[in-house]
Parts: C-alpha cells; structure tokens; sequence
C-alpha cells in the first residue's frame, strides 16, 4: 500500500507569513469594527465605466487581446502622460498593461534583478517590494526615510549606491505616509542617478491623489529618470475599481522589451473587455483630473474629526492614507506597541489600522498608525464617532 506523504519544501520565502493587512481586515470582519486598515474604497465606480465594460463584452471583445494590451488602451495612456508630464511615450513599443501596479512591479524586478543585485528601497515601503527582490535573488538594501516627515535622505540614498546596484524603488505619492516628492526631491535624486547605470522603478499608482495645490512629480517629466525608469500606474486607484486589477508600465523601448519578455509568461495579457472599457472611459480627462478634488475633501473631513481626539497628525500630502502619532494618549494605550496598538483600537474602540512598523523590514515602531479614508463620508463619520472615546 503507498503511502500518502507531501515533500517537503524549502520555502523560496521563508520569512512571509500572514499580511498584516489580511490580519487586520480579518480581525475588523469578526468585531464588526469599521475597517479603515487595508486600503480600498466602499463605495463604487461610476455607472459608465461599468456600462462600457457590458458594451465591450457584448460587441464580442472578449478573446486574448494582444500581449502587450489593447492598442486603443496605450494610446490613450501615451496621451495622457504627454498632456500630464510632458513626455511622450511610443504606444506599441513603450507601454505595457498589467495586471494591476503589483504584478507590475515584481515583472519590473525579475526582468533587471540577476542574482548578487542589490536594489535599494526606501523604508517604510509597501509590502510587496523586498519579496520581489527576494524571489530574482536580489539583494535588498533598505534606506530608512526621514522619521516623522518621511522625505528622502539623499545623502543616504547616495552612500547606498554601489557598484553591485542594479535599481532603486521610490514611491510619491508615498503609501503609507502621504508625503509627496517636490519637483527638488526629482531633480537631487536625477543628479545622484546620472553617473550609474542603476535603473528606477518609480511606484506612482497615487498619481492623482495630491492635495493643496501641490502637482504630482512623475519621473517622465525628468529625462534623466525618464530614460532609466519603469513608471507604473494603476487604474485601480484612479477609478475606484482595486478588484478589476489593471494597470500599466511605461518604459523606454530598450527597457520595455526586458519587461515584456517576463511579462508575456508570468501573465501574458490582462482581460480584454476591461481594456476596452477603460481606454473609452479616458476620453473624458474630468474623473482623474478631479480625483485630487475629491480626496482632499475626504482627507479635510477625516482630519477634522481626528482633531477631535488625542492622534497628534502628520501631514496629509497625498493618496488615500492619513498617518497619527500614538504617543500623546492615555496610558497604558499609548504604550503598545503599534501592532498591539492596532489591535486594541479594533477589538475595543472598533475601528482598524495598520501599524507603520508593518512596512518596516526590522518593525522599526514610532508610535505611528495609518488610516484609510477612501470611504463613504458616512463611514468616516461612523469611525470618528467611536474615535472620540479615546
């Protein structure tokens, strides 16, 4: 009789566990609390671009579109980045669509990372980022940020740079502190690049979410970062659909064709009907060019309401994501750490969060926790209501 018995198997990531973001929104499910930690809307898209989708299934767009994405999809997405940031991208050669910024950034790494790579990141860093480099066999080098302002350190960034750095990852509008870079941050960090040959993988997916009158600073509006960069988007976040996960990198020729050579076997092409709705839903520039108008609203009332209680909070700059300080709480709250913290504020006041620790690869914890406001104002409110009991 044989046995029945599973190999055994050397993880290719060891140190992956649970997210803190499954931990938390699970956690928020069974206390009924209101679910500000993991960040996605409540609320839905507008009507038309489902509407466009059923239009495109039912004109028959529904078979393998071409591996790079729809070409009516790129030329709309070369479009808008000439009109935005001034540089124009080849729609057949220079544009790919993926399966959301996530799929895209890891396609990005294993097309450039060889074994023995370094690649910096800067810290906090969204979670995706150091297995990536991790599963190329890369070698990751963190840089913190700024604690308390999280601006980039260039003089850190600099001494981080070797000859065995093959990229560097930034991300502005920055998930999770909201900071954005400036047009000086840009260019210091062009300067640094100019004598290397490290490549950029410029994480904007936050693109149209930058408040106060503050414009959004792609590296394509900087030649010398444009030249050496993967810029990756997401319409996800820039049309309140995270599930539909699409995306798209731009890239110069040289580049986008390493890209494309990973991207055709690890997803080979992103559903058609979907592309074909977004590229008709981009006719009209109104949705993403009032988005910012429509997150400052959100931020001003949910930072208004947190005013109202002991969160000390950090500037709110950009995405859908508000950072606060712990520290000036009651004890013994103010105490815990950040990820016990979090817990505490969902099992006893109701509402989630996710540490800041938890985009730290040593859980550096400052006594910082971030909300996510992409909700319904109602949802807001309700999270405020239980928030005034602290």
């Amino acid at each position: 009789m044989t046995s029945e018995r599973t190999p055994t198997l050397q993880s290719r990531l060891p140190k992956v566990g649970t997210t803190i973001f499954t931990v938390m929104s699970t956690l928020a499910a069974e206390k009924n609390a209101v679910n500000l930690g993991q960040g996605f809307p409540d609320f839905n898209c507008d009507p038309a671009l489902v509407d466009a989708v059923t239009v495109a299934m039912q004109k028959g767009l529904n078979q393998y579109p071409p591996m790079t994405g729809v070409p009516v999809l790129r030329e709309a997405i070369a479009s808008k980045v000439e009109a935005l940031y001034g540089r124009r991208y080849n729609a057949a050669s220079e544009i790919t669509i993926t399966a959301g910024a996530t799929q895209a950034i890891i396609t990005a790494i294993l097309a450039i990372v060889h074994p023995g790579d370094e690649v910096i990141v800067l810290e906090p860093c969204y979670d995706s980022y150091v297995p990536n480099i991790e599963l190329a066999g890369g070698v990751t080098v963190r840089v913190p940020l700024t604690p308390g302002t999280f601006r980039p350190d260039f003089d850190k960034i600099a001494a981080a740079l070797t000859p065995k750095t093959r990229a560097i990852l930034i991300n502005s509008p920055h998930n999770p502190s909201g900071t954005v870079w400036t047009a000086q941050d840009m260019l210091r960090l062009q300067e640094i690049l100019a004598p290397t040959d490290v490549l950029l993988i410029s994480d904007e997916v936050y693109e149209h979410m930058v408040f106060d009158g503050q414009q959004h600073q792609s590296a394509a509006s900087y030649p010398g970062l444009a030249a050496r960069a993967f810029i990756v988007s997401s319409f996800g976040k820039t049309y309140h659909v995270t599930g539909w996960k699409v995306g798209y990198v731009a890239a110069p020729a040289a580049l986008s064709a390493e890209f494309r050579k990973v991207h055709q076997f690890n997803v080979f092409t992103v559903n058609t009907p979907v592309q074909h709705a977004l590229a008709a839903y981009m006719a009209d520039a109104k949705p993403y060019l009032e988005l910012a108008a429509f997150y400052q609203r959100k931020r001003d009332l949910f930072r208004a309401g947190l005013q109202r209680t002991k969160f000390r909070l950090l500037p709110g700059e950009g995405t859908y994501f508000q950072c606060v300080d712990i520290s000036g709480l009651a004890v013994p709250e103010r105490n815990l750490p950040e990820a016990e913290f979090c817990l505490w504020l969902t099992s006893e006041i109701g509402v989630a969060a996710i540490p800041l620790s938890a985009f730290y690869g040593n859980g550096f914890d400052q006594h910082v926790v971030r909300f996510c406001f992409a909700k319904k104002d109602e949802t807001l409110n309700a999270a405020l209501q239980r928030l005034q009991a602290l």
